[in-house]
């Protein structure tokens, strides 16, 4: 699977190639932080800034574990948790395999603006498995991208936004360097740190116990 190479390719900039596998691992807790975890930049969030638990996801737009989480668990924990005002939620973008694919998403969603990022997210996660029998990567944004508005001509123009890049690179090797990320998706609920497709289940667990803290 090959995004055309008028685009990421093209530019000369490198798409980071990280370790991360986006494998599903067994949720278990590290060494808690004593807070929630600080602002970063390129955060997206939704939720009451006041809420008393911060969960803050790193996923990646071509982890196959992060469109399933999104697609069959993001609905309910939104409106248990988010839509309640319990948590404030943090998505900070990662990169796995297919690197371009998944930074060409979070240019597009960045594209659109902040006040419809989500829906771009949520729509490339549904469509995600489409677009990759298809093997057409770059057909398969380029429809998400007209759906939201954009001209061809104006989803090329983004894809080549070498500045927008360098920014998702610069944002990833932090995370990798700051957070330690290695797998996608990675939670860390109000510090505490889980990797892998968590349950509801889990999640009002860990909610419920960070909410007494």
């Amino acid at each position: 699977m090959i995004l055309d190479r008028r685009a990421l390719i093209g530019t000369g900039l490198p798409v980071l190639g990280m370790a991360a596998t986006g494998l599903t691992l067994v949720a278990a807790p590290t060494i808690a932080r004593a807070a929630p975890l600080p602002p970063a930049e390129g955060d997206m969030a939704l939720g009451s800034p006041q809420a008393k638990v911060q969960v803050v996801e790193y996923a990646s737009l071509s982890c196959t574990h992060c469109a399933h989480w999104n697609n069959e668990v993001f609905p309910v924990f939104k409106k248990q948790f988010i839509d309640t005002g319990k948590v404030r939620y943090v998505f900070r973008e990662f990169l796995t395999q297919p690197y371009q694919f998944a930074a060409a998403g979070y240019l597009l969603a960045r594209r659109v603006g902040p006040a419809r990022y989500f829906e771009v997210l949520d729509a490339i996660f549904h469509q995600q498995a489409a677009i990759f029998d298809s093997q057409d990567l770059w057909g398969g944004l380029l429809k998400i991208g007209k759906s939201f508005g954009l001209t061809e001509a104006q989803f090329t123009a983004t894809l080549q936004d070498k500045a927008a890049l360098e920014a998702i690179n610069t944002r990833v090797e932090k995370a990798t360097a700051r957070d330690k990320i290695e797998a996608t998706p990675t939670f860390f609920v109000n510090g505490q740190r889980y990797e892998g497709g968590l349950t509801i289940e889990t999640f009002a667990g860990a909610i419920a116990i960070a909410t007494k803290g």
